[in-house]
């Protein structure tokens, strides 16, 4: 499945989502979702985004290490669904706001926890969440830079 339509799904689920549990498995999903999506970009993905990709991939990472892994049934996972980025500019626009709304999702967790474990570890994933989508932005910035350079060389 195309990065774009899990994107979508995933943000989906994580609106409908309803309880602490739930809400976790999704921004664990998201998370996921960035860390198959960065790894992708880091290999088969414009050269000028590798760099930031890689990072992304390893921030995702800490996100879901943060988070305790759900049980999830086979075939859920759907990072393990990523079969295709198509669009580059597209996927990150759409991973872009999936980890802003993960953020905004955490900090309501965040605001309504019962125990301070649950607090601290709401606090540790909206970092994590923050800092994958400041690499998604930068990689949005490179993309721009980038068209902005080969229109020159064109008409140059």
């Amino acid at each position: 499945m195309d990065a774009v339509r899990l994107i979508v799904t995933s943000r989906r689920a994580l609106a409908g989502s309803r309880g602490a549990p739930e809400i976790m498995t999704e921004v664990w999903q998201a998370q996921a979702l960035a860390q198959a999506i960065g790894s992708r970009l880091a290999v088969f993905g414009p050269p000028e985004l590798r760099g930031e990709a890689l990072g992304l991939t390893e921030l995702a990472g800490r996100g879901c290490g943060v988070l305790q892994a759900p049980d999830l049934a086979d075939g859920d996972l759907r990072a393990a669904q990523l079969t295709e980025l198509g669009d580059a500019r597209q996927a990150l626009m759409h991973l872009g706001s999936l980890l802003g709304e993960v953020g905004i999702a955490l900090v309501g967790m965040a605001s309504s926890a019962d125990d301070e474990a649950t607090y601290w570890q709401c606090m540790e994933a909206i970092d994590a969440a923050d800092e994958s989508r400041d690499r998604v932005l930068e990689m949005l910035r490179r993309l721009a830079d980038r068209d902005q350079v080969l229109p020159e060389r064109e008409a140059g």
